[in-house]
């Protein structure tokens, strides 16, 4: 496929009810169907993916505002804030994305930014749903045969495939 500019699409829920765990099971779908995938996450909390003792984390707490990391198989920048900021801005963090090579970037959280998503919803956290209070919403991914909302497609949370398709047919 490889576009320039590649679809967004979004994944909001409740934490617990399975953004990541149902993305594990789609990516491979999409990747099976040649669809090239990127994935931006947001974490609610202070992380790291460099470990204590390894060079490249001795190298950024000495001071590195930036560190790349790499090897034949992977790379990673890690960009540091000097100061505590705002919650990043998911279109300023796509401009660090190669995207001529994708064909779809998934958005995990960043609830609050204007791109389609699928609302993912599981009956036993007993959470209201996200739609229709937010219009960005364009399906329910949820483990209830009947829901409240008409006017919007309806997804069997645990059929991956289904949701695959959806996204096969709808967004590409």
């Amino acid at each position: 496929m490889n576009i320039n500019n590649p679809p967004l699409l979004g994944f909001a829920a409740y934490s617990g009810t399975g953004k990541t765990t149902l993305l594990e099971k789609l990516i491979p779908l999409l990747k099976g169907q040649g669809i090239k995938v990127a994935v931006i996450k947001h974490a609610h909390h202070n992380f790291d993916i460099d470990h204590q003792g390894k060079d490249s984390y001795r190298l950024r707490k000495s001071g590195a505002i930036e560190t790349l990391i790499a090897s034949k198989y992977r790379w990673a920048l890690i960009h540091e804030h000097e100061e505590i900021t705002e919650e990043p801005n998911l279109f300023e963090l796509l401009t660090h994305i190669q995207t001529a090579t994708l064909d779809l970037i998934l958005i995990e959280g960043f609830k609050h930014e204007a791109v389609p998503r699928i609302e993912l919803h599981r009956s036993d956290l007993n959470k209201p749903y996200l739609y229709p209070d937010d219009n960005q919403i364009i399906a329910i991914a949820t483990d209830l045969e009947i829901i409240e909302h008409k006017n919007i497609t309806v997804l069997d949370i645990n059929d991956p495939k289904q949701i695959m398709n959806y996204i096969l047919t709808t967004i590409l």
